[in-house]
């Protein structure tokens, strides 16, 4: 063997016997410890237990994370569909004004009847549907829920703000005004 031969084993085998050194330094430390050298297989199984926690966690998110997104859109769906029912039904309350004019100039009794019953049909759905009638008249005047589109003078013992009268009703259902009530408020 020659001198460059037996230089490189030399280097090779180094390193190899420094880890070797190190290992047996590190047992040694442990055995004046107490403790044994933990085996690659302990170690394995630590990390396994790590990572199964770790991905437990993540399970755990995740899964409360689309329990949240669910909820979240089926509440909004349903309030989806409350708005557009609630849409659907203010389109018809035009025709509801056209009636209680048509009511109030009708002078054949059969045919007021037959109005009558078809105010008190619509009634029926407004009321299944949690819709409800604003008639501020004889109150004081609410911003909130009427539309002022005239004020008068008052008349004899009348009080300033009272609505006078309503030009148009309002609709509200469950707090939320669908249509505001017009009406005529003293000065």
């Amino acid at each position: 063997m020659s001198k460059k031969e037996r230089e490189k084993d030399i280097e090779e085998e180094a390193p190899a016997a420094e880890a070797a050194g190190e290992a047996e330094k590190a047992q040694t430390e442990q055995a004046q410890s107490g403790q044994e050298a933990p085996s690659a297989e302990e170690n394995a199984l630590k990390e396994a237990l790590a990572l199964a926690e770790d991905y437990k966690r993540k399970w755990y998110s995740v899964t409360a994370e689309y329990e949240n997104y669910r909820k979240r859109t089926k509440n909004d769906c349903a309030k989806r569909y409350a708005e557009g029912r609630a849409d659907v039904v203010s389109k018809l309350f035009p025709i509801a004004d056209n009636l209680d004019r048509a009511i109030a100039v009708c002078g054949d009794e059969k045919t007021k009847k037959g109005i009558e019953m078809v105010i008190a049909a619509f009634g029926k759905i407004l009321e299944e549907e949690n819709i409800k009638v604003i008639d501020p008249a004889g109150q004081p005047f609410d911003a909130d829920n009427s539309e002022a589109i005239m004020a008068v003078d008052p008349a004899e013992g009348e009080e300033s703000g009272l609505v006078r009268e309503v030009y148009r009703k309002g609709y509200e259902q469950n707090g939320k005004v669908l249509r505001f009530a017009q009406v005529v408020v003293v000065r």
